[in-house]
């Protein structure tokens, strides 16, 4: 992991950072500059023949999410399924998250062959890699819920903190940059399976998922939520079930 210091804002980006990020030797440090890198660039790196392509199909007026996913497309179509493995351990994390639309965009595969290919990058080392695993596989998960609850539910008992966090996070009912999921706004309890096992997790990063599953839940099933926290904090007193439900209700209690 790097050690270096990064700039949240994209005008502080040095250049010759900025150049190494967009050929794809160094990985970001923050959120600006994943947003900062020129993906038709970077594609040009990751596949020189298709540079005239990437210059074409890129434009910096899409949103930063249907340009992954832009890139999963080409770089199935360039290399096929088995370019999975080479994309899947590139230096870059933006390359890496490409990656994950890469599985997203593969067909014929079941929900259960998706997440087992997506699962080296839901626990990737890289924060961002971490968020484009799920957020390509989330219309997925959407649109098989009660599979997807049962696929993750193992996950939810893996010893990394990544998988347990990606288990709840792909699930959010609302979630951020992305699609909701209309089943589980109307009947959250269908996800209990997940957050049973991590009401009182020992990872802050799982908590903050937790606790942001049940805000997105107290938007459409206050009561719920509520009663499911009283019940937590009856069953588990702990400061890290004390912590979730603090911050799950916190819409509740404004």
């Amino acid at each position: 992991m790097t050690t270096r210091k990064g700039t949240n804002r994209r005008s502080n980006i040095p250049a010759d950072v900025l150049h190494q990020l967009n050929a794809g030797t160094i990985e970001t440090v923050t959120l600006a500059e994943i947003l900062a890198i020129n993906f038709a660039k970077l594609m040009s790196h990751v596949l020189p023949e298709a540079t005239d392509e990437a210059a074409n199909r890129f434009k910096p007026s899409d949103g930063i999410t249907k340009r992954m996913s832009l890139a999963g497309q080409m770089l199935l179509e360039k290399l096929g399924t088995s370019g999975y493995k080479h994309v899947v351990a590139h230096p870059s994390d933006t390359v890496r998250g490409w990656a994950a639309y890469m599985v997203a965009e593969m067909s014929n595969l079941s929900l259960k062959e998706r997440l087992k290919r997506v699962r080296p990058l839901a626990d990737d080392k890289h924060f961002g890699v971490r968020e484009w695993a799920w957020i390509a596989l989330r219309p997925h998960v959407s649109k098989q819920v009660q599979e997807a609850i049962q696929e993750l539910s193992s996950w939810v008992d893996a010893s990394s903190a990544n998988l347990r966090r990606f288990a709840v996070e792909s699930t959010r009912p609302r979630g951020v940059w992305c699609a909701h999921i209309a089943e589980l706004k109307s009947d959250p309890e269908m996800a209990l399976p997940l957050l049973e096992p991590v009401k009182s997790d020992a990872s802050r990063y799982v908590q903050d998922s937790v606790s942001n599953w049940l805000n997105d839940a107290a938007k459409t099933q206050p009561e719920w939520v509520a009663n499911t926290c009283a019940r937590w904090r009856k069953e588990s007193n702990t400061k890290e079930t004390a912590r979730i439900c603090a911050r799950g209700v916190r819409s509740i209690n404004v």
